[in-house]
């Protein structure tokens, strides 16, 4: 954007971005006070870091891949410079068949990639009790997903919280009494993990 002051002079002006998160209740902030869920605190680290960004937080409790793909362009309306998918936490949950879910966010990204919107896919871990073949098909998917379509890739959105773990801090110092949704602290430190690609995101929306 460029004003003009008069006498030839004139002063460009960075347009603010915007960017959706579409995805579900970790994106939505289930379960935690307003300003500690995802979007907030991932808009207040980028607030930090000088970046002019404004997040949408298109995140809908309970939503599946199928959920995501159905409201698409009504997230779209908004009429977003880059998004951040973040789907597939409610298909494990229900034991959706991967081929389904990739095939929901196929379309997705799919359609962004047709118009232009620089995207940053957020996966998430399948757990062993569906079987080896579901877990290797799950995990896949986000990958090579993302590859085909050129998006950026954070492959599981919960690795800093299950590393903290490991290094022997109780699960409810990160999660949740569910041990599904993150705590205040575990989505810092998603954000920690999530902000350098948003980030990268960013300088791709520009």
């Amino acid at each position: 954007m460029v004003f003009t002051l008069g006498a030839g002079n004139s002063v460009a002006f960075a347009e603010t971005l915007t960017i959706t998160a579409l995805g579900d209740s970790l994106t939505q902030g289930y379960g935690l006070p307003q300003g500690e869920g995802l979007v907030p605190q991932l808009q207040a680290w980028l607030d930090a870091r000088g970046q002019d960004v404004t997040l949408i937080n298109a995140g809908v409790s309970g939503d599946t891949t199928t959920g995501g793909l159905a409201r698409l362009d009504w997230t779209l309306s908004d009429q977003p410079d880059a998004m951040i998918v973040a789907l597939g936490g409610n298909d494990l949950l229900r034991g959706i068949d991967p081929a389904l879910s990739r095939q929901n966010l196929e379309a997705i990204l799919t359609r962004l990639e047709a118009e232009g919107i620089p995207t940053l896919l957020v996966g998430l871990p399948a757990p062993g009790n569906y079987g080896a073949e579901y877990q290797q098909q799950f995990a896949a998917m986000y990958p090579e997903l993302a590859e085909a379509h050129g998006a950026l890739l954070v492959p599981d959105m919960m690795a800093p919280l299950m590393a903290r773990v490991a290094e022997g801090a109780a699960p409810d110092s990160v999660m949740q009494g569910d041990m599904i949704h993150p705590n205040p602290t575990g989505v810092g430190l998603i954000v920690e993990q999530l902000g350098p690609m948003v980030e990268e995101l960013i300088e791709r929306a520009r």
